[in-house]
């Protein structure tokens, strides 16, 4: 079974991507002004949205390196 490289994963881009700016805006608070909305409140509906939406193109399975499982 071919398998894709971890770091070609979207869901795991995105989740990391979310991930560091919540923890910014936790340190730093600079979105709080500009955003109309509660960060954290928009993150913890979002997130698992935008994750089923991702499973459900999710096409292969995650793997170490590309070239480590094809034959």
């Amino acid at each position: 079974m071919i398998r894709k490289a971890w770091w070609k994963s979207r869901t795991l881009w995105i989740n990391a991507l979310v991930l560091l700016l919540v923890t910014v805006e936790q340190q730093l608070g600079v979105l709080r002004e500009l955003l109309p909305v509660n960060l954290y409140a928009l993150a913890a509906v979002a997130l698992p949205v935008v994750n089923m939406l991702l499973r459900v193109i999710t096409t292969m399975p995650l793997g170490k390196r590309d070239s480590e499982f094809i034959r």
